[in-house]
């Protein structure tokens, strides 16, 4: 068969059942892996190349078909998590920016149940036809959700309707960024003075949200500004943002706002004529200052309260030579020496390790809600959710009893965990809840340990915050090294399904002999 010929597999994969079409992938793309490239001529390679991505673009159907599937029927239950999101970002360890793409694709071409039992038509039907024929990617979909959600409400629904079919028209031979352009321009024409939208619709598009730190623990921020926000914000940074205040480079410098009472001019003219920073800096500066100002005002008001105090963990050795990385309970990763220079200037509460056993060196006491410094020392020893997979900081967790309190679990340092408030529920004795323990033996004993009820394997537990401890690679034997959580077994498995090698009994070919008649028609 040579380059250019084509055949329709549709007749040869008809009757099989949903798990053999996906074993027909999983063994085609093996095949195509290996597959002689290099004998194809120059047309075939770009024949090629367009035919992948169309199927590729068919399997976002595919994928939003059995999100909706899942989601109607709350199967994510059944591997022990209580959203799709949690399926996907955890169980599937897609991560929560693919986790929300897989969302917002599904909302928009997929047929959800009513109430009623009805299926309900796409919120973007051209949209999910573009799809379906494998002319639009998940990319594009992003980008049509993003317009149409800025569309005000009060436009009639017949134009937003006219505006997703032309969206959905010009996908079909825009890139991304090309279909932005156009979403722009329909937005204009729609609303071109911006008239048509209200406090609502600015409230639903207003976010602050801090991303991931980087590889040089800088974070970048996602905002959309309310008109209000933004008015504060102008304020302060007039004040605090003045040239020559809040600078952290001159120790003469004024803190605070430039109009305080008691300010002398003079002081402040000659730090403005030191100071050689950018807006952006005396901007972020003026932030920096104000956020420690205000903490400062609330830890006095609620000294008990971890969550308004920069709490850090470190390591007594790199505190001695005040080098490499310090963790806060909010979740930061902070180097030692930006930890010694907030020490100069307040007192923050430091649990410090012993390096060489990894355990805190103060235990709180034992009574029926975690003391102070019982939550210090929990911080110390796991930093954040103990749950598998999750990123929750440890000021967004609870003290997790480990048994349960009502089991006749202690509140001792060695059954307490932190867990956020959806995994502090997690866990049950039916199927579908989990089931966790401080794990006493072994490479990760005194951490919490998870897994879902009924299952025999190994306890997992949550490596996000201890990446340094990671057990992974051939060095490492293999029943010491850190599991992942998995989706893939039924509740009561021990062990994953063993990969099918025999076709069911009521299709009467497998796998290969599918792929043979493929190649062979």
């Amino acid at each position: 068969m040579s380059d250019n010929d084509t055949f329709d597999a549709r007749g040869v994969l008809a009757g099989l059942a949903p798990a053999e079409l996906v074993a027909v992938i999983d063994a085609a793309e093996e095949s195509l892996a290996s597959a002689p490239l290099g004998a194809l001529s120059e047309d075939g390679l770009l024949d090629l190349l367009e035919s992948r991505e169309q199927a590729r673009r068919k399997g976002v159907a595919v994928d939003a078909a059995l999100f909706v599937e899942i989601s109607d029927r709350g199967v994510y239950r059944r591997a022990g998590y209580n959203t799709m999101h949690q399926l996907l970002t955890q169980g599937l360890r897609l991560g929560d920016g693919q986790s929300k793409r897989r969302r917002v694709t599904a909302a928009g071409i997929g047929s959800f149940t009513e109430l009623t039992g009805q299926r309900r038509d796409p919120a973007f039907p051209e949209t999910a036809r573009a799809v379906a024929d494998g002319a639009i990617g998940e990319a594009h979909v992003m980008v049509i959700e993003e317009v149409m959600d800025k569309i005000p409400r009060s436009v009639d629904p017949a134009e937003r309707d006219r505006a997703e079919v032309m969206l959905a028209a010009a996908a079909r031979i825009l890139s991304p960024s090309g279909l932005t352009m156009v979403g722009n321009r329909i937005l204009a024409h729609l609303d071109p003075d911006g008239t048509l939208a209200d406090d609502k619709d600015r409230q639903r598009q207003a976010k602050f949200r801090l991303c991931a730190q980087d590889r040089q623990l800088m974070s970048a921020v996602q905002a959309r500004m309310t008109p209000q926000l933004r008015a504060e914000f102008e304020v302060m940074f007039t004040q605090w943002a003045a040239p020559g205040m809040n600078n952290p480079d001159d120790p003469d410098s004024p803190h605070g706002a430039a109009d305080q009472p008691g300010l002398d001019p003079a002081v402040l003219a000659a730090a403005a004529e030191r100071d050689t920073r950018l807006l952006g800096r005396r901007q972020h500066d003026a932030l920096l200052a104000l956020l420690a100002w205000a903490n400062a005002q609330f830890s006095s008001v609620k000294p008990g309260n971890l969550r308004n105090q920069i709490v850090v963990t470190v390591t007594d050795e790199d505190l001695a030579r005040q080098a490499g990385i310090a963790w806060t309970a909010t979740g930061t990763r902070m180097p030692v020496s930006d930890l010694v220079k907030i020490a100069a200037d307040s007192v923050p509460h430091l649990a410090v390790f012993s390096k060489a056993t990894g355990q805190p060196l103060y235990l709180g006491r034992a009574h029926r809600l975690a003391s102070r410094a019982q939550r210090l020392a929990v911080f110390a020893r796991d930093r954040g959710c103990t749950a598998p997979g999750c990123t929750r900081p440890f000021t967004q967790c609870e003290m997790h009893h480990m048994p349960d309190w009502q089991d006749g679990g202690p509140t001792d340092i060695d059954h307490l965990g932190g867990a956020c408030g959806t995994h502090n529920r997690w866990n049950g004795k039916q199927p579908g809840d989990w089931e966790s323990t401080v794990l006493t033996d072994g490479p990760d004993k005194g951490r919490g340990g998870w897994r879902p009820v009924g299952r025999a394997g190994p306890w997992i537990v949550n490596p996000l915050f201890h990446p340094d401890k990671l057990r992974v690679g051939p060095d490492v034997p293999e029943a010491e090294r850190t599991p992942p959580p998995t989706v893939n077994h039924r509740l009561g498995d021990t062990d994953p399904p063993a990969r099918a090698t025999t076709p069911p009994a009521n299709t009467g070919s497998g796998t290969e002999a599918i792929l043979e008649r493929l190649l062979a028609a």
